[in-house]
């Protein structure tokens, strides 16, 4: 199938020999839970040249007694330690959503629970982990949802070795309210935090993520002041992209070239991936 025929939000590409690997959420269905179960799952999609697809591939699948019955939300697999790690947002029953991370043995192949149910702390309202590592320590990057505290904020915290538990306290990098171009979507301090994605190049720790600008869905750039994730955390005044469209993340193609993917319009049922060409550099000197 052709990339205009996919059909998903939150889209997350994983490079592995030689062949491109696309999750995200099912879009179609994502907001309607009146008896269809379309979207307690997720797929993948395998491409040689990022325009042509294969069919989706289901890799999850809701089942009963699964801690999750609604909010599968923004899959990301990482490779880590051998294994395919899924990072993913699920919302259990009489609580409050948030992450909890799968494992398989293969990109395409059936992801089971690891984790020890969520990860995010049991009584925040949380989405959108991202898996990062440093100096060997793993960490989850996370939001800390506005719905729940108003200001969003993106949150990190420690992961065991084995990635099935948090390890300590987790700990604010930034809020969304710290921007200059900050937009308040209901009108009471309510600034959103999407789908943040971390990328070191050099000295230098950026993370991309998402929220609103003049009331549009955008992607913006947070940089840690010191090339770590316990830096001071701040906001680039300038917006990678501001015309309705971001949850995103930057990978390398198999010719070695930097891209940016992320979901647009911002509106379902017409989401679809979208891919840009991207320079880290340009990102750095973005300020």
């Amino acid at each position: 199938m052709k990339l205009s025929d996919i059909n998903i939000r939150d889209p997350f590409i994983l490079t592995h020999e030689g062949k491109y690997y696309m999750y995200g959420t099912r879009a179609k269905y994502t907001w309607d839970y009146k008896g269809s179960k379309y979207n307690f799952g997720f797929d993948v999609y395998v491409s040689d040249d990022l325009e042509n697809w294969s069919e989706p591939i289901p890799v999850f699948e809701y089942y009963d007694g699964f801690i999750g019955v609604k909010d599968f939300w923004a899959p990301e697999v990482h490779k880590y330690n051998g294994k395919f790690y899924m990072f993913a947002t699920f919302h259990p029953e009489n609580a409050p959503r948030g992450t909890a991370i799968l494992v398989s043995n293969a990109p395409d192949g059936k992801f089971e629970l690891h984790s020890d149910g969520l990860i995010t702390p049991k009584d925040w309202s949380s989405l959108d982990g991202t898996f990062y590592e440093e100096n060997g320590t793993p960490y989850m990057v996370f939001c800390h949802e506005w719905t729940q505290i108003k200001n969003g904020a993106v949150c990190a915290v420690e992961l065991s070795k084995d990635l099935t538990r948090a390890v300590g306290e987790p700990f604010k990098l930034w809020s969304a309210g710290d921007a200059t171009w900050k937009y308040d979507i209901k009108d009471y301090g309510a600034y959103v935090t999407d789908g943040p994605f971390l990328v070191k190049q050099g000295d230098t720790l950026l993370s991309i993520w998402s929220s609103f600008y003049k009331g549009e869905y955008c992607e913006a750039i947070a940089r840690s002041d010191n090339g770590s994730i316990l830096g001071n955390w701040t906001i680039d005044d300038k917006l990678i992209y501001e015309n309705g469209g971001g949850h995103g993340m930057i990978f390398k193609d198999l010719q070695g070239k930097d891209n940016f993917v992320f979901h647009q319009p911002n509106e379902t049922p017409k989401e679809r991936p979208a891919f840009v060409k991207i320079s880290i550099e340009d990102l750095i000197n973005n300020r």
